[in-house]
């Protein structure tokens, strides 16, 4: 089975989080794993976000993993691109047409309003948001597909599952039919 990676990135706040869970939720099946940063970065090493990291070798495995014992993966987290770029760029490169970048871009303001709706909104604040905020944090290659705030969770839900994991079913299901005889029909 060919398997999806699905890489959100962006800043504390826009989201990225929110449409990992629904888009495993709405997804509906097993095979189906979510990488966070967050967790293997804060809570598993209890590491800062620094350059060559320990989490980014961690992150780039796991994902790997995954992947090669036919799980589709949503990679989730901020992801800066001066630390993290030549780590999604190996995972894009050794998976082609599998792998899918969505930057979720929101305007500092909107992270903030957001924020204060979460759990986590006591363990750090504005101004700590705001030295982690880059705007459009890009990868460079211009191969990311960017989200603004206009698009709601569920329409941002709908539209990564018909752009990477429908398509995905589709071609796996279309694979797994082909007989000899209907070979020919493609």
């Amino acid at each position: 089975m060919l398997t999806q990676l699905i890489v959100l990135r962006g800043n504390s706040g826009s989201g990225k989080t929110s449409v990992a869970r629904a888009l495993r939720k709405a997804y509906g099946k097993r095979g189906l794993a979510v990488v966070g940063q967050d967790v293997l970065r804060r809570d598993i090493l209890r590491e800062l976000d620094v350059p060559d990291g320990v989490n980014i070798g961690l992150i780039d495995t796991v994902t790997r993993y995954a992947l090669d014992h036919g799980h589709h993966v949503i990679l989730e987290g901020i992801l800066t691109a001066c630390r993290y770029a030549p780590m999604l760029q190996a995972l894009r490169e050794d998976f082609p047409g599998r792998s899918r970048f969505f930057y979720l871009d929101v305007p500092f303001e909107e992270t903030l309003r957001r924020h204060a709706t979460r759990p986590q909104s006591a363990e750090f604040g504005p101004d700590m948001m705001r030295e982690w905020y880059i705007e459009r944090d890009l990868l460079p290659g211009g191969y990311e597909t960017i989200i603004d705030q206009h698009s709601s969770l569920e329409e941002t839900v709908r539209r990564l599952l018909s752009e990477t994991l429908e398509r995905t079913e589709t071609r796996n299901y279309q694979k797994s039919t082909r007989t000899p005889a209907n070979h020919l029909i493609d």
